[in-house]
């Protein structure tokens, strides 16, 4: 199995000037006259770390890393304000503008790969190929499985650990519970919330390597927390079914889908409507992963897919 390339550090990062309250980190590594690749993180509010450079031959690509409005190490973290995935989408247009990328392969993971076809939708001829894993479509099947009847069988126990912090019963809409316990001005309750939804989030996303570190609430979780609910209430800012909806504008891009069998926070049926919605991408069912990018499986997924991408596109 392939591992991931060796470290490699930056040559260069700038915060991205949006025109607003935002400065978007972005650094680049890699070879500078190398196959452009943008990661996109997941989340939201997630971020880019280290090792998600070495998904990528040092030697072949360019590799860009974007920190999402509010995320990781833009600025100001956890900010709401102009932070929508129409505002997102600029974000990334404005960075290929500024490094006079003609065209780039998108590579992204759960939100990073909704990300990416909502990018791809809006600027097909701005895009080489894409690298998908674990798709997340932002349906209300998804948000419904995730939070209201489906992975919660799961795991009833920790399910019902979230529900009582937000004083919510199985029937009510746990969203909005969500929502008025994480912006309320009870910080106490905001932080318990807060703390709940990431434990939640950790064990669906973990399974069974779920380890509980710290479980002590903090004002950056509270941040982080409050902008995953700000895109989940809004419905990602996109209307219902969008992306399946507009998938023949992707036809001719190429296209690889990672996606884990045993993947409880995206489940696989929405890898495979999106495969069966641009037929002739690749698609990859990894036996034994689940959602994130981690473990022997899934790297060396990626890793091929990215080499695979780089010997037909450069």
């Amino acid at each position: 199995m392939k591992p991931l390339y060796p470290e490699t550090s930056p040559f260069h990062v700038f915060w991205l000037d949006t025109g607003g309250v935002h400065q978007v980190y972005v650094e680049q590594s890699g070879n500078p006259a190398g196959l452009p690749v943008i990661f996109l993180h997941g989340g939201p509010c997630s971020g880019t770390k280290p090792d998600h450079r070495r998904f990528f031959n040092p030697e072949l690509y360019h590799i860009i890393l974007l920190d999402q409005r509010g995320c990781g190490q833009s600025l100001p973290f956890g900010a709401l304000e102009g932070n929508t995935t129409q505002n997102l989408l600029e974000d990334m247009e404005r960075v290929r503008i500024r490094l006079r990328i003609e065209r780039w392969l998108l590579f992204g993971g759960s939100w990073g790969g909704t990300l990416a076809l909502l990018y791809a939708q809006r600027f097909p001829e701005r895009v080489s190929g894409m690298i998908l894993r674990g798709v997340f479509l932002a349906r209300q099947a998804d948000m419904r499985w995730f939070l209201q009847d489906g992975v919660n069988r799961i795991y009833p126990q920790r399910w019902q650990d979230m529900l009582d912090a937000v004083g919510a019963s199985a029937a009510e809409d746990v969203l909005d519970k969500l929502c008025d316990a994480v912006f309320g001005e009870d910080q106490t309750i905001a932080g318990q919330a807060a703390m709940h939804w990431q434990l939640w989030g950790g064990q669906v996303a973990l399974g069974a390597e779920f380890a509980l570190v710290d479980a002590s609430p903090d004002t950056q979780a509270v941040k982080q927390v409050q902008m995953e609910l700000h895109y989940a209430r809004n419905h990602y800012f996109i209307t219902e079914n969008q992306i399946l909806q507009n998938c023949l504008l992707l036809q001719d891009i190429p296209t690889i889908i990672i996606h884990g069998q045993n993947d409880l926070t995206c489940p696989l049926e929405a890898g495979w409507r999106l495969h069966q919605a641009l037929p002739l991408a690749e698609y990859r069912v990894l036996p034994s992963a689940g959602h994130v990018a981690k473990g022997e499986e899934m790297i060396a997924a990626l890793v091929d897919a990215a080499d695979k991408m780089a010997a037909l596109l450069v």
